[in-house]
């Protein structure tokens, strides 16, 4: 299976270990919980799957790599406890707490959050001295005389053999107590990950030319080399970087995320050309709605490999820009409710509308701690709530201005200016993105005509988690119709189809 498939099973295994009947007792018993095993090669993004799992189910999420456990830190230390058996007194030995196992206590304790995944890396490589004990917990849920908590689910990753050379193989035993997942690397199911990610259209458009590069894994006279899915998305950040400070991207970059001399030219020979096609097609005049007809002819005569490239810059700034406007109208959507709240307390004093902004200040930043000391904060939610801290903060500021605020309603007067004053600032925003898609269309009909850019174009808006929310909110009658005319032609496609089975 590919490592959405993994996902899907994981979060199905969870979300129904976690089912529980009317007497509040889990449907599947925790003796039969059986343990998840995620094998899979390196840098496939086993982690990042957990860290979705938490944050789509809302629970708590502790990982541990177990390559960095001995025997004492994850069993605990032993000490002499004095006890009396049969009127003889006798020492014995006990141990203390597993620190794996009072992790989870502690992230309880400090979230709130009682229900969670223990997630176990590197499972089938740990020392020598830890592998009998490592082999009782998978089947019995215990680290010396402590068991993991009700309510956390126990997930784990290894590496195949071919991978690692200090992978110890499980026993029938253990095996036969585990839930088995092989993950193979795939780049349909990644590609979607990393639209959401933003990963730089420079490695998407390179992967979509050179597929079989996407992860590769060979032994030559210098070693080992490879190539993995977290290479990719580590390289596309730097990139990023690189280009905002105006810094020189070279082989030398490049071959630090990307341990393949072979891939390192190619790709650098790509980003470089890649730059030139970004600054011969001048992609901000384009997205304008200025494109010169030196660049529509250009692309016109250009190779399919040329055009790819050219439709991924454009498209990467437009899905961009209609991330930023659907995250400010969720952020907008979330603050609205505060005020609504703060309208009611406008009516009072100004210091209990004060106070109540206190309240609210108090409790967001708290459950934003909670979450992110349960690892289920995701990267959207965590920029949204700090947003709305941060218009809560300077609208107490002004409240307590000296002068600028008589009484509550002039108080919550203000906050609704400035609240206004930024839903006008994204609906300016919102046009000029509807603007910017319209170009996108314009130019690739003119461009490319009945060639299947536009199908990329209309399906890559499709399937991009943001440019369907914004699709959807804002609409675009662009996409509108040139969706309906694909489906039309797929489904003339189908009934010629059909009837040249029939013999007609």
């Amino acid at each position: 299976m590919n490592i959405k498939q993994a996902k899907e099973a994981i979060k199905n295994s969870v979300r129904l270990y976690l089912k529980k009947d009317e007497y509040g007792e889990y449907r599947i018993p925790i003796v039969r919980q059986r343990p998840i095993f995620l094998l899979g090669a390196p840098g496939i993004g086993k982690t990042a799957i957990m860290e979705q799992i938490a944050q789509e189910l809302g629970i708590a999420l502790v990982s541990y790599s177990m390559t960095h456990h001995t025997r004492q830190s994850a069993l605990g230390l032993p000490f002499i406890v004095h006890k009396v058996y049969g009127g003889k007194p006798v020492d014995i030995s006990e141990y203390t707490m597993s620190e794996i196992i009072a992790s989870l206590y502690e992230t309880m304790e400090e979230s709130g959050i009682r229900e969670g995944i223990l997630f176990l890396d590197e499972i089938n490589c740990v020392s020598e001295t830890l592998a009998p004990s490592m082999l009782q917990f998978l089947q019995y849920k215990v680290f010396g005389r402590h068991r993991v908590p009700d309510g956390w689910i126990i997930v784990t990753a290894g590496n195949p053999p071919e991978y690692n050379k200090s992978v110890r193989d499980f026993d029938v035993v253990t095996y036969d107590r585990l839930k088995v997942l092989e993950v193979e690397p795939d780049l349909g199911a990644w590609k979607e990950y990393a639209s959401e990610r933003r990963i730089h259209s420079a490695v998407l458009n390179y992967l979509e030319l050179k597929k079989d590069h996407f992860y590769h894994m060979e032994t030559t006279s210098k070693g080992r080399s490879f190539v993995t899915a977290r290479g990719w998305e580590d390289l596309s950040e730097i990139l990023k970087l690189y280009e905002e400070e105006g810094l020189a991207v070279d082989e030398e970059l490049i071959g630090q995320y990307l341990r393949n001399e072979r891939i390192v030219k190619e790709f650098s020979a790509y980003y470089d050309l890649y730059q030139k096609y970004k600054k011969d097609y001048a992609v901000a005049d384009i997205l304008a709605g200025h494109a010169s007809p030196g660049a529509v002819g250009k692309a016109r005569a250009a190779a399919f490999d040329e055009r790819l490239s050219l439709l991924g810059m454009l498209l990467d700034k437009v899905k961009a820009d209609m991330k930023e406007v659907c995250d400010e109208a969720a952020y907008l959507s979330d603050l609205r409710g505060t005020l609504l709240a703060l309208k009611a307390k406008a009516q009072g004093s100004l210091s209990e509308l004060s106070q109540f902004m206190e309240k609210q200040l108090e409790g967001r930043q708290k459950a934003l701690e909670s979450l992110q000391r349960a690892n289920s904060l995701s990267d959207a939610d965590r920029h949204k709530g700090r947003k709305v801290l941060a218009f809560l903060e300077e609208g107490k500021r002004g409240l307590l201005a000296e002068g600028q605020v008589r009484d509550a309603s002039d108080g919550f007067a203000l906050l609704k200016d400035k609240f206004d004053a930024e839903v006008s600032a994204m609906r300016l925003e919102t046009e000029r993105v509807k603007e910017e898609l319209h170009a996108l269309f314009v130019f690739v009909e003119e461009a490319f005509a009945e060639g299947n850019e536009m199908l990329i174009l209309v399906t890559e808006l499709t399937v991009d988690a943001s440019c369907s929310r914004f699709l959807g909110l804002f609409g675009s009658p662009d996409y509108q119709r040139h969706n309906q005319e694909l489906m039309l032609s797929e489904r003339q496609d189908e009934l010629q189809e059909q009837i040249a089975a029939l013999g007609l």
